[in-house]
């Protein structure tokens, strides 16, 4: 059964590890080796990591005391993180976090949901009713990314 909670500080580590791991793993059939690595760096601080976890403050979907997956929503709509476990992926972790984003902001009066979504996500997104609203390239340490934004 799939829980979703909020995010415990102790939990960056274990995010960080998930972030990793799927962008190495899922994200790497649709951009070069060269990318997922300044996406995802070997070198990345974990005080950078940990401050950036405290302020997006995202969900955390766990399975058996596992953590499988998380995402977070900010104020104006923002879903900046998105990720499942590469070894969970497939299995409704994405699906019960979406609706619980989607659910949590409805509650909060959100009216406009949006993202900067991968190749790779995008369809996930679309199942979800969200719209690309533009393509962009982004650079990420020296490299040059292809992406979505996406709204609903």
């Amino acid at each position: 059964m799939i829980e979703i909670r909020k995010y415990n500080e102790s939990d960056a580590r274990d995010l960080w590890a998930i972030f990793y791991h799927t962008i190495r793993n899922v994200n790497s059939r649709d951009y070069t080796q060269v990318q997922v690595e300044a996406w995802a760096p070997d070198n990345v601080s974990p005080d950078v990591w940990q401050r950036k976890m405290n302020a997006i403050s995202p969900f955390v979907a766990e399975i058996d005391g596992e953590i499988v997956g998380y995402a977070d929503l900010q104020e104006d709509g923002l879903i900046d993180h998105f990720f499942c476990h590469h070894e969970h992926q497939g299995k409704g972790v994405g699906r019960h976090l979406m609706e619980h984003v989607l659910r949590v902001g409805e509650l909060q009066g959100i009216t406009r949901f949006y993202s900067e979504v991968s190749i790779t996500a995008r369809p996930f997104y679309e199942k979800f009713g969200f719209k690309v609203a533009k393509e962009q390239t982004v650079e990420i340490r020296g490299q040059k990314l292809r992406n979505f934004v996406m709204e609903k």
